[in-house]
């Protein structure tokens, strides 16, 4: 039989497509082999993951990297990837409740917080992992780093008490939604891809008017999102204008008069 001959076999395919099954190469096997033996491996899988793949790929040879590989010296950098990433998806997945301990901005240790973990976000700007959660005692949602929490434990949670969290959650959001009207200059209008992938990640809804042949998109996003759809506001510069959201126009008022006395010529 070839050794390529599973590859364009489609009875084979099928049945393993059917079963939930899929096929790797022996390099593969030896490879992942490899990876579990390094000590991440067990903060990036469960107990019981590791123990089972471990076993699984017990009868494989381990790749002899030996002193193949150097890395060269670098500046330290902050890795996507965070330890805590995993027991908080976990405990998300259960919708369970969470013993937490953390630090707060000036220093403060709080002690066995309890609370609902909501969501985990990224921040691309500072390259931080960020917790979203409801605090059980003082019925609020907060928002912590990860590399804050010194640990974190699950917490059961009865299902009716699960259902009132969930609801306070969804309307403690809506209360921070806010919104913005922003209009693209007809002379741009070509740009509007580029306009829409900056505001990719935000609520939207894009009209046109044949009449003034312009678009406006209605933004919608969260009080703490302010600065962050202001700086994509001061990217994209003279393509757009704010019509509506009166903090959002101070803010950018303000950012005017700031630039034009910094580079404005002096009339005395």
């Amino acid at each position: 039989m070839n050794l390529f001959e599973k590859i364009f076999n489609y009875q084979v395919m099928s049945r393993l497509d059917e079963t939930g099954a899929f096929t790797i190469t022996s390099h593969e096997r030896a490879w992942l082999k490899t990876m579990l033996e390094h000590p991440a491996a067990s903060d990036a899988f469960s107990v019981e993951t590791l123990e089972k793949l471990r076993a699984l790929l017990q009868p494989e040879q381990s790749l002899d990297l030996g002193d193949r590989f150097r890395e060269k010296a670098k500046s330290k950098e902050k890795h996507v990837y965070h330890l805590l990433i995993s027991p908080i998806r976990r405990i998300m997945l259960e919708q369970a409740g969470m013993h937490m301990t953390f630090r707060t901005k000036d220093g403060r240790l709080q002690t066995e917080q309890s609370g609902f973990p909501y969501k985990l976000e990224y921040s691309m700007v500072k390259r931080e992992w960020y917790l979203l959660w409801y605090h059980l005692r003082h019925h609020t949602l907060m928002s912590t780093k990860l590399q804050n929490i010194a640990s974190i434990s699950p917490r059961p949670l009865e299902e009716q008490v699960t259902a009132i969290v969930l609801t306070d959650i969804a309307k403690i959001i809506e209360s921070r939604k806010e919104t913005a009207v922003i209009e693209v200059i007809p002379l741009y209008n070509k740009e509007l891809s580029r306009i829409l992938y900056a505001f990719s990640c935000f609520e939207k809804e894009v009209e046109y008017s044949d009449e003034r042949e312009t678009y406006r998109i209605k933004l919608t996003f969260q009080l703490e999102e302010r600065e962050y759809v202001l700086s994509k506001l001061r990217f994209l510069g003279k393509r757009v204008r704010i019509l509506e959201g009166e903090y959002m126009r101070n803010r950018m008022l303000e950012s005017t008069w700031r630039a034009l006395a910094r580079y404005g010529k002096d009339e005395s």
